[in-house]
């Protein structure tokens, strides 16, 4: 005999976001659960009126108490769903192949499985499972993952603090194959080696794609400034569109490394400035100099990581937008970016602004910026939209 399925009861006029088909429940909206339910269990929405409104992914020991799997009744949530759900993410980044052989493939709740992020690196699958719900269906993911892409290679970084605040141990490691050394990859002509074992994320910022696409086309004859490098995407983006010289700057000495690996790979003729400092302390410096640039990238880690931390991060942005725009020589353009959720673009914008202002310089907004397309946001979930940026001029 089947149990009954454990339900979530919403408390009276908390259903709002739901109605609305935001796929999260936070927990100051349940009055209850019906029934029992591990973390990672399907459980029943039900409005305080008894009226179904989802299926969800319980996970008792996070704020955000469900992530709804299915708002349609009629849909069972079993090992051939989960498994349709992958092949029809895999399926929509097909067209993209063609771009580069490094793309996310599963972009958690845009596609319908909540905390679950796959990035394909050529024959190289890396996963996430940064939430109970995806945890539970892990070994179903993986096995459909192989199906779809034919990669028989897959690596797991379930590493990011977001499992912790689900509950969930950290875990990193091979779950097919062996763990590999650093994979290369090619995009838009240029190429990259990406650690995914010990690299940030997956191993990659697969996510600025298109705009490290947009600094080549813009970089000709121009000296550049790339901050927060990393392994240096935006530098080699510039190099191959033609930069007059480049200038990086990174506090790790790995990242640096393998970046001065990545640039000697496209063998270019001679090598860039790769500078080991705190960013903050280096553009201070440059100022003392009286240094100038004529294209500046500024793609700093996340400086707020919740909204607690928004007031500080804001004033942190500021700073070092402000000390980039006194660096940037009259018509020199500037990419400034946050990958921070709690971040808006609004917000972003005025901050930016406000740098503006400060250095007493005057700027044109050419374009706004986000991240690539196979790094869809749900209509309905607007906390997918974490990479903002904007492509300024210096007048």
């Amino acid at each position: 005999m089947n149990r009954p399925e454990p339900t979530l009861h919403l408390k009276p006029r908390k259903d709002a976001s739901l109605q609305r088909r935001h796929p999260w429940v936070f927990a100051g909206a349940v009055e209850r659960l019906g029934g029992k339910a591990a973390p990672g269990d399907t459980v029943r929405v039900v409005g305080a009126d008894g009226r179904f409104l989802a299926r969800a992914a319980f996970s008792p020991s996070s704020a955000i108490r469900a992530r709804v799997w299915t708002f349609d009744e009629a849909e069972t949530v079993d090992e051939a769903f989960v498994a349709a759900r992958v092949h029809a993410a895999v399926a929509r980044r097909e067209p993209l192949r063609e771009r580069s052989d490094a793309l996310r493939l599963v972009f958690g709740e845009a596609d319908g499985l909540p905390g679950c992020v796959v990035d394909r690196y050529a024959g190289q699958l890396v996963v996430q499972f940064l939430s109970a719900g995806v945890e539970r269906w892990r070994d179903a993911i993986v096995d459909a993952l192989v199906a779809a892409t034919g990669c028989a290679a897959v690596y797991e970084r379930s590493d990011a603090s977001a499992r912790e605040r689900e509950g969930l141990a950290l875990r990193a490691g091979p779950i097919r194959g062996e763990a590999p050394a650093p994979v290369p990859v090619v995009e838009h002509g240029v190429r990259y080696r990406v650690d995914v074992i010990g690299g940030h994320k997956t191993g990659f910022y697969i996510d600025q794609r298109d705009n490290r696409a947009l600094v080549g086309e813009h970089a000709a004859g121009r000296r550049v400034l790339n901050c927060f490098c990393y392994t240096g995407g935006f530098t080699l983006a510039a190099r191959r569109g033609g930069a007059a010289e480049a200038t990086s700057i990174d506090a790790s000495a790995e990242a640096l490394a393998m970046a001065a690996a990545n640039e000697r790979d496209n063998g270019f003729e001679s090598p860039s400035t790769w500078l080991q400092a705190n960013v903050f302390d280096a553009l201070k410096s440059m100022l003392a100099e009286g240094r100038q640039f004529d294209l500046i990238v500024l793609d700093p880690p996340k400086f707020a990581p919740s909204v607690q931390h928004v007031d500080a991060a804001a004033r942190a942005y500021k700073e070092i937008n402000l000390k980039a725009m006194r660096l940037l020589a009259p018509g020199g353009l500037l990419f400034t970016f946050s990958c921070s959720g709690a971040i808006t673009a609004d917000l972003l914008r005025g901050i930016v602004a406000g740098a503006a202002v400060d250095a007493r310089v005057d700027a044109q907004v050419l374009r706004q910026l986000a991240a690539g397309i196979d790094h869809p946001m749900s209509i309905t979930h607007p906390e997918g939209e974490y990479l903002k940026g904007l492509m300024l001029r210096r007048m």
